[in-house]
């Protein structure tokens, strides 16, 4: 790990510009209140609409009719918490807040082990002004999953692998891609413990030698512990069988919710790309078209980022997961909610550091960022769907 802050001057840090992201964060709130319509469902709050409504209702009453494409570990925190409190609403907020905070904690702490001080800060920054970063302080799964996710990554550096599969597991409890951690933690582990001698690294490894003196046994237990991540997915599955006999319901219900999705058809990238470019050939200029344009530039934008981090030796754990979290959205025959989606992407957070390290446009972007995410906030709090 590189030469870091202890942990107080990183707290403080941290808790400074969180304060200001959220501050900021109400200060698009009151534009939008101030120069927007309203539309659309804005109670119990205007933090907790759209997918927020159907986490309420699941925390509050089970699942309703669709609604189990939302994954549970998130409501039943929420459901847990309110116990205590008796109150969902703020009990759903106050989780996604604190994980958040926790997760960029981690996440400093994660980037110091092959970056600088300057350049961790630089990409927390980043993530802070993304334009759809407001979804971490809404009534979402987003930041419990960030948190979860970051977490598996962060203990599987340390090679603390069995911590690292429970944080994999319920990071599979909350949102499908988290799946893909159990691919990028074994790479991860494969990094960690190979050898130089490529011909060598499977006779090597059966003859329990030359992998930084683990025995056998021990690897076994490390690997069997990163494959717990999968158990999340495969629980709900299972809960989805036994109440409706439909393990796969979760993706067959996706049609329900708009957008074109696909149930079951597979659509490939290409085929996604060229329906949004004939979309912006022929949508007429309104709120939607705005959000036509916020996702196909994502999907560019985080595809090329993510192409860019390959070429700048990125851990190849991180391209792994990012890369698979990013196709699997884009496989129903939309770019719909990615703008959202690509949040917990960090390595494409990490490569955007990069670039903007390299080529010296930071500040320009920094205040891109800043406008469109007031501008989302006000569009998202009035009831406009973004993501």
């Amino acid at each position: 790990m590189k030469k870091s802050l202890d942990n107080k001057k990183i707290l403080k840090w941290l808790a400074t510009v969180f304060l200001i992201w959220r501050l900021g964060l109400e200060v698009g709130v009151l534009l939008g209140g101030k120069f927007l319509p309203q539309k659309g469902y804005l109670v119990p709050s205007v933090w907790a609409n759209f997918d927020g409504i159907h986490y309420l209702w699941i925390a509050q009453n089970g699942y309703g009719l669709y609604q189990q494409a939302f994954f549970p570990l998130y409501p039943w925190l929420i459901r847990w918490l309110a116990g205590f409190i008796h109150n969902y609403l703020f009990s759903g907020l106050a989780i996604s807040h604190l994980t958040f905070f926790a997760s960029l904690y981690l996440l400093y702490r994660l980037l110091l082990f092959d970056f600088s001080e300057k350049f961790v800060r630089r990409v927390i920054i980043l993530l802070l002004l993304f334009p759809t970063s407001f979804f971490f302080a809404s009534f979402y799964s987003e930041s419990l999953f960030f948190f979860l996710m970051i977490a598996a990554f962060y203990f599987a550096r340390k090679g603390k692998w069995l911590v690292a599969g429970i944080f994999g597991a319920l990071a599979s409890a909350t949102r499908v891609v988290g799946i893909f951690l159990l691919p990028a933690l074994l790479v991860e582990w494969w990094e960690q413990k190979k050898i130089q001698n490529p011909k060598a690294r499977f006779a090597g490894f059966l003859r329990n030698t030359k992998i930084q003196n683990d025995n056998l046994k021990f690897r076994i237990l490390q690997v069997f512990s990163i494959f717990l991540t999968p158990l999340g997915l495969i629980f709900y599955m299972r809960y989805l069988a036994v109440h409706w006999g439909d393990p796969l319901l979760f993706a067959h219900v996706q049609e329900h919710f708009g957008a074109q999705r696909t149930g079951g058809k597979i659509i490939l990238l290409y085929q996604v790309f060229w329906r949004y470019f004939k979309m912006i050939l022929t949508t007429k200029p309104d709120p939607l078209y705005f959000v036509v344009w916020l996702e196909l530039l994502t999907a560019i934008g985080f595809l090329a980022l993510l192409i860019w981090g390959y070429f700048q030796k990125i851990r190849l754990s991180w391209l792994i997961f990012g890369i698979l979290a990013y196709l699997l959205p884009t496989l129903s025959g939309t770019f719909s909610s990615l703008p959202r989606y690509v949040l917990v992407i960090f390595p494409g957070f990490v490569g955007l550091g990069l670039l903007t390290e390299k080529y010296r446009w930071g500040k320009i972007l920094y205040l891109i960022f800043a406008i469109l995410l007031l501008i989302s906030t006000a569009f998202f709090t009035r009831g406009y769907w973004l993501a």
